[in-house]
């Protein structure tokens, strides 16, 4: 069992969250075996939102700030797109497309499903 890592998790005030006997109840921190915010770290958005916003600087100024814009060149702005077309009772078209250079290839089904494809010249002929 995991502990919720947020930092009020213990006060929001919810019936799972109360513990103790009659006399003696507190709020606690939800403990769960799995949790789905934050890498399961997180019992819900508000904790994970209450942990980043009181640890955000300190995490920014650890691992680096991003202080210049990073860049994508032309020849790897290539991403697999497609436009669905079922409800036109015709099969979807499938393509790479680079937005940098105005570019759309058509490829097969099985073109897009192949991980190893994410260029032009990646393709089989």
């Amino acid at each position: 069992m995991k502990y919720c890592q947020g930092n009020k998790c213990h006060e929001y005030r919810t019936k799972d969250r109360i513990r103790g006997t009659k006399g003696s109840k507190s709020y606690q921190t939800r403990r769960r075996s799995d949790f789905y915010y934050g890498q399961g770290n997180f019992c819900c958005q508000t904790c994970m939102y209450d942990w980043i916003n009181e640890h955000i600087e300190h995490a920014l100024n650890h691992f680096g700030r991003t202080t210049e814009p990073k860049k994508t060149m032309c020849d790897q702005a290539w991403y697999k797109d497609f436009d669905y077309r079922g409800y036109r009772d015709q099969p979807n078209l499938y393509y790479l497309k680079n937005d940098l250079l105005g570019q759309r290839i058509a490829i097969t089904k099985q073109q897009y499903d192949d991980q190893n494809i994410t260029q032009p010249n990646n393709l089989s002929q």
